[in-house]
């Protein structure tokens, strides 16, 4: 069998591997909320994420597209197979260990920061397409930022219209809204998060030339959704404690105004073409809103230990991902 075509399966496995385990990491993001304010026991809001994962997954191709050609071009990685196995590695590596951890560390930064940090590793500091590139490491940093401002805001609009309302009723009430919320947002987590291995997959197609456009196969497309609905089926318990409690005391009209305000945000850089990361979109809606509710109220120590995540999770990813090319290019 050639070797191009086994290196081409090998990295649809662990594409898969790696939007699998993308599931059950980033699975708290979306139900964190929802578990912990009681709105939903956690079996029933595992299974919910799962299918609007699923959905979610299946209905755009956008962020797949810009994954695929935005950050080196695939029909010129001379290369690919092993720059894609590399970094596939490389960020199926960095999320099992900040799984292990209870990090809600950034798949979609351990991805990229891998992808990168493999094609230097083959190609140079010229490979890479700098305008594309540099596009998603802002869409990256900017998010987060968005999330905080937008939670902040709709907490501090939510608190005027119910400031009269019995606050026992008014949760009550916000508990069932949570459900609605919560699958929003993991429908919107599906549109964005699972298309990443789909880019990846397709990279890998045009590299091994069994693919000649960056459109994405449908086959591709459905493998992935169901990839991430498996995984999300599994669960992450160590960061659904971090997210649902470790931030701050979350009450049900607290979890609705950041499940939508995570729900806007990713599905706006959903609807441009650009990956964020939900991870940090998430944590950093509740980080709004817990400072709108009460400032005191939030622990800002594990929002500093979740921003070091943040700015340590790309270099990080890069290094691991050159590293791992150059021992895979010993043996390929």
């Amino acid at each position: 069998m050639d070797l191009l075509f086994v290196l081409t399966i090998l990295i649809v496995i662990f594409a898969l591997a790696f939007d699998f385990i993308n599931g059950f990491h980033d699975t708290a993001n979306a139900i964190a909320t929802s578990v912990s304010t009681k709105a939903l026991k956690p079996r029933h809001a595992i299974i919910m994420a799962a299918v609007m994962n699923f959905a979610g997954a299946m209905t755009f191709t956008g962020v797949a597209k810009t994954i695929t050609s935005d950050i080196a071009d695939p029909f010129k990685l001379e290369n690919g197979s092993v720059v894609i196995l590399a970094a596939l590695i490389a960020g199926i590596t960095w999320n099992l260990v900040t799984w292990y951890f209870g990090i809600p560390s950034s798949s979609s930064h351990a991805i990229i920061g891998a992808i990168a940090g493999a094609v230097i590793a083959s190609e140079g500091f010229a490979a890479i397409k700098y305008h594309g590139f540099i596009k998603i490491i802002e869409a990256l940093i900017l998010s987060p930022i968005l999330a905080f401002v937008l939670g902040y805001l709709i907490y501090s609009i939510v608190k005027v219209i119910f400031k009269n309302s019995n606050l026992a009723k008014t949760n009550k009430r916000f508990r069932r809204v949570q459900i609605a919320t919560a699958a929003i947002q993991s429908y919107t987590h599906g549109t964005n998060d699972a298309q990443k291995a789909m880019g990846i997959i397709t990279m890998a197609l045009i590299a091994g030339n069994l693919h000649s456009t960056t459109d994405i196969p449908f086959w591709v497309q459905f493998a992935c959704a169901m990839a991430m609905g498996l995984g999300t089926s599994v669960g992450g318990w160590k960061i659904i404690k971090t997210v649902g409690g470790k931030i701050m005391k979350i009450r049900p009209v607290n979890g609705v105004s950041a499940d939508l305000t995570g729900a806007l945000i990713i599905f706006g850089a959903t609807i441009v073409h650009l990956p964020v990361s939900t991870t940090h979109v998430i944590s950093s809606s509740i980080l709004g809103v817990g400072a709108s509710h009460r400032v005191k109220g939030v622990n800002w120590g594990t929002a500093k230990r979740m921003l070091i995540t943040w700015v340590i999770t790309l270099p990080i990813s890069a290094t691991i991902g050159a590293f791992a090319y150059f021992i895979l290019d010993l043996f390929f």
